[in-house]
Order: structure tokens, then sequence, then C-alpha cells
């Protein structure tokens, strides 16, 4: 009961900050990241653009990754109208494709850009079931698989420009409390979701993928310790907020849901805040591993803390986004490659 009445009176936790801070609010003490370079994903739009816009008016260099690039020079275009003279690079990217994936990064590679912060925010609910190019469930495959690999191939890099430039590099994945929803052995449902053994339910798909998004922050967590890398690893909630995600359910219905919790809502510029803070504040110098909400570390479920869990949905990802060009998703089942 005391979380939610801190929540909706917006009172400010350890960090100063809370439910009704925003995203300018929290880069106030980075005025300067004229020397930071980001990519951010889902940055067309919702979470995502004001996340871009509010880096971008302290300075950075944004790369925005785009599966539409007239959306992507849309959002370019407003914030450059804000921000004159922001250096802002699109490039093409469907989360959904592995291969996607890997001509992005090979294309962003070729720049020879330095690389401090990741961005892993797009994000999808799929109304219906639907399996991507690569044989997996849609909602697993973009909001967490193909930032997975994304990660995966980006790693080298922000180890490497982190030790040049002594500049700690920081990986934001963009999850949700819905992550608590889910319970039970998540790859066995993915196996069983994609192969349609069991019916679609599009709530519990998208808790999974958010599940997974806080299970790989936290294995990714001891992978960079491993690597003695400069660079963190954390992951957020940014909280309740209306944007394009519910794409594919606009309706009557759920114009009154909205209408109804509006108060429960944060506006855009709040609901950025968390990833704004996790990103470029100062006083999270060194944290990782961690989970934030209103701008505050915070509790994940009790799955979602499950180190060998964590590990096991890395070796998972790991086999199949490096084995899916020759064997694909369902012959690694099949030859038993993928445990489920």
């Amino acid at each position: 009961m005391f979380k939610q009445l801190k929540y909706f009176v917006g009172s400010a936790g350890s960090s100063r900050f809370g439910s009704k801070s925003t995203a300018e609010e929290v880069t106030e003490a980075c005025p300067d990241l004229t020397s930071i370079t980001a990519i951010i994903t889902g940055a067309t739009s919702g979470i995502g653009a004001e996340t871009a816009y509010a880096l971008a008016k302290r300075g950075a260099r944004l790369i925005l990754p785009a599966r539409s690039l007239k959306a992507a020079e849309e959002a370019k275009a407003r914030i450059i109208s804000e921000c004159p003279g922001s250096e802002i690079i699109i490039l093409p990217l469907d989360l959904s494709s592995l291969a996607s994936v890997r001509s992005f990064v090979s294309l962003f590679l070729s720049l020879d850009l330095p690389l401090n912060l990741l961005i892993n925010n797009a994000g999808k609910f799929s109304d219906r079931h639907a399996i991507s190019e690569d044989g997996v469930e849609m909602t697993f495959a973009t909001n967490y698989l193909g930032h997975f690999l994304l990660t995966k191939l980006l790693l080298e890099k922000m180890a490497e420009t982190a030790k040049v430039t002594g500049i700690e590099g920081r990986i934001v994945n963009i999850s949700s409390t819905i992550h608590s929803w889910f319970t039970g052995d998540g790859i066995q449902y993915l196996d069983l979701v994609t192969r349609k053994k069991i019916p679609y339910d599009p709530t519990k798909a998208y808790s999974f993928s958010k599940l997974a998004n806080v299970l790989h922050t936290k294995a990714l967590s001891e992978k960079l310790k491993e690597m003695k890398a400069n660079v963190t690893a954390n992951c957020v909630h940014p909280g309740i907020v209306r944007t394009r995600l519910t794409r594919d359910r606009e309706g009557l219905i759920t114009d009154v849901v909205f209408f109804l919790a509006s108060k429960l809502l944060k506006t855009i510029p709040q609901a950025a805040a968390t990833t704004c803070y996790v990103a470029v504040h100062p006083s999270l110098a060194g944290v990782s591993g961690k989970y934030f909400s209103d701008c505050n570390e915070s509790s994940t479920s009790k799955l979602a803390s499950n180190g060998q869990e964590a590990l096991r949905l890395w070796d998972f990802s790991d086999k199949l986004t490096t084995e899916k060009a020759t064997f694909g998703f369902r012959s690694l089942l099949a030859t038993k490659q993928i445990i489920v």
C-alpha cells in the first residue's frame, strides 16, 4: 500500500526522483553528453522518441535503428527542430529478423563510431499468434531475441569504447512489471506456443518476453564482469503509459479502458524518465544487474531473480542466435541441441 501511495503522489525515493519525474529533469545532472554515442531501438514514437529527444538535447549523438525509415526520418526531423545541430544517424533494423540484426550491426560497425550507450527499448504486443522468419513466436522474437543478438554483437565495441575513452558504457533493457505475471518454464512455454501446441494468449506471450528481458540483464551483467569490461547492464520498468505498443488493439474498448485508467497513467516524458536516469545519471556509475522503477531500484519477481534460470535462458538464446542460420528453431529442438 505504501508503495502505491508513493506512486500516486510522486514522492521521491533515495535517488531524489519519483514517478512524476520527467526525462528532462533526470538528465539535468548531465548537461553535456557530447561525448556519448547512443543506439536507441524503438525511437520513432512513444517512450523511445522521448528518450532520444532528452539525450539529444544534452548533445548525445544518436543512432536510430528503424523498420520504417520514413517514421525514423520524421522522428529525426522532430528532434532537430527542437535541438538544432543534433547528430542523428538512421539505419534499417527489423528486430524480429536475426538477419536484419546482423546487417544493422555490420552497417553500424562500418561507420567506425564509438558506442557508449545501448538502449533496448523497442517492444511489440501482438494480439494474434505469429511466427518470425526465423521460426520463433513473434513477440519473443521482437521484444527479446532480436535485442539479445543485437547486444551480443555490440559487446566488444562497447567494451573497446569504454577502454579507449575511459567513459563507462551502459546497456539499458526495457522490461515491465508485467514480467511478474509469467510463471513456469519459459523455454518450454516458448516451444509449445511457437508450435501452436497450446492456445495463444497475447498477454502471457508479452509477459514472458518481458521476463526474458530481466533475466537477460541479470546474466549480461555477470558476462560483463567476466569480460572485465567497464560496461554496466540494468533493466527498467518505465511505468504504465499509452503508446503505439497497443496499436494492434485500437478500438472502443481500448479507448474506454485507458480513459478510465487515465489517473494511473504516466505521461510519456514521465515514462521515459527511468530509462534516462539509468542510462546517464552519474549516481549509477558502477551499478549493474539491477531493476529500476520510478527512477529507483526495485524488486523483481522470484523467477526473474533466479540466477540459474538467467544463465539457462542465456545459453538457450546464444545457441539459437548462433545456429539459427544453419538449423532453425524447430531443428534445434528436434536434434535436442536446445533442452526444454
